[in-house]
């Protein structure tokens, strides 16, 4: 959320980034001119009954006669309660469409309405060159009996894949992995968070009300599955003021659900598009002094686990159309899967600045003793199956098999290569 004053004071420069990302700036303005003054009106009139009240104690002091005092109370009375419903409806629909206002691109962002606009900041090694036909991660996994797409819609529904056998195992290393890379070298706390959540945590990190239909609701209760990790970790310290010392870094694994999976044809087969995928999150609370340079910090620790495993991949700076709602400045990581032919994203490092911080009430105490709001950040550190989705296909040989990428073979029980069956 945004600083109220900020978008008072800035209005005729700001309309336009907001207005271009899809929020109404001037909505905002005017709910929030209709509140105060529904509030002065009720202050003065709250001022006047306040006044009557004194005279009305003076005159019976006197002995005087009150009868038309207390009916002017009576009517200050009604007046002051019908104005109440009116500025508690106010106050409601402002803080409806403030809700709705996206963050503001920081300087850095590339201007674009598109990810035609995203620029290139890196590229990480070189694409494999094979000297056979690659494989999609489809054909690889079912010739190895990696994963059972077709009973899991059968069980489910489309896009919620289930792994199974050495593709069960190849998940939970790779997350085993990633969790210590994380907290022996990178220096989180993991944590085990929830899977459900609150609609407050997820208005506190951005989900609500904007991207509601995005997700899953559980049916008779205040509770949604979670689309990332982002949200419980993220409402950790969700209405309170941190005591410890900044940087907090958290890392946490969990399954994702969301709804959206993008338009029906190539993005939605096999595991490239997904309804539930696993992922292990980062998250950090720290200084606005510092939260910059926390995002490069934080992308290279993204970027390590890609390293370690081996895998091409490259760097974008998502440009102000690409970037999402709650993000001030977002990276996406991508790697090369050679039997798609293409990039697939693994991870968003983004800097929240202090707009999630702000929806959620979380502060800090600085070295004055004073509270400001903490500035937020998270990266996927990263996500499956599109990962997996990578390896299959970087890691596969002309006899059919896959190797396993040293980094992750301690957390496959020492095997080093994916056979088919009876090999």
């Amino acid at each position: 959320m945004l600083d109220i004053k900020r978008l008072r004071e800035e209005s005729d420069s700001l309309r336009g980034i907001i207005e271009a990302r899809g929020g109404q700036l001037d909505g905002v303005l005017d709910a929030d001119q209709k509140r105060r003054q529904l509030l002065s009106e009720v202050e003065a009139l709250k001022g006047e009954r306040n006044a009557v009240s004194k005279e009305i104690g003076k005159l019976k002091k006197a002995g005087e006669d009150t009868e038309a005092q207390q009916a002017e109370m009576r009517a200050l009375g009604q007046k002051i309660s019908g104005l109440d419903d009116d500025v508690r409806a106010a106050e409601a629909d402002f803080n409806d469409r403030i809700l709705r206002i996206p963050n503001i691109p920081h300087s850095s962002v590339p201007l674009g309405a598109d990810e035609a606009a995203n620029e290139v900041v890196r590229v990480h090694g070189e694409a494999r060159a094979f000297d056979f036909k690659p494989e999609t991660h489809i054909e690889i996994g079912e010739r190895l009996g990696l994963f059972d797409l077709a009973r899991a819609t059968r069980m489910t529904g489309a896009g919620f894949p289930l792994f199974i056998g050495s593709g069960a195992r190849l998940e939970r290393g790779l997350i085993n992995f990633m969790l210590d890379l994380h907290v022996k070298e990178h220096g989180y706390t993991e944590m085990s968070p929830p899977f459900v959540v609150n609609s407050d945590s997820m208005t506190g990190t951005g989900q609500l009300p904007k991207m509601a239909e995005d997700m899953y609701r559980t049916t008779g209760d205040d509770l949604w599955l979670i689309p990332t990790a982002e949200v419980p970790v993220t409402n950790y310290y969700r209405e309170e003021v941190i005591e410890a010392d900044l940087p907090i870094y958290l890392t946490a694994y969990t399954p994702c659900f969301r709804r959206e999976a993008g338009a029906a044809g190539r993005d939605t087969r096999g595991l490239l598009r997904v309804h539930q995928f696993d992922k292990v999150e980062m998250v950090k609370f720290v200084e606005p002094e510092t939260s910059y340079d926390e995002l490069e910090s934080l992308l290279l620790n993204a970027e390590d686990v890609l390293q370690r495993l081996g895998l091409h991949y490259r760097v974008l700076n998502l440009c102000s159309g690409d970037i999402s709602f709650a993000a001030a400045k977002c990276y996406d990581i991508e790697v090369w899967a050679p039997g798609q032919d293409a990039w697939l994203e693994v991870s968003s490092c983004s800097n929240f600045e202090d707009f999630q911080a702000r929806r959620a009430k979380i502060r800090y105490r600085n070295r004055d003793g004073k509270t400001r709001f903490v500035h937020t950040l998270n990266g996927s550190g990263v996500a499956l199956p599109r990962l997996v989705v990578a390896l299959l296909e970087t890691y596969q040989r002309a006899d059919g098999s896959i190797e396993i990428p040293e980094a992750i073979v301690p957390y496959m029980d020492g095997v080093t290569v994916l056979s088919p069956a009876g090999e």
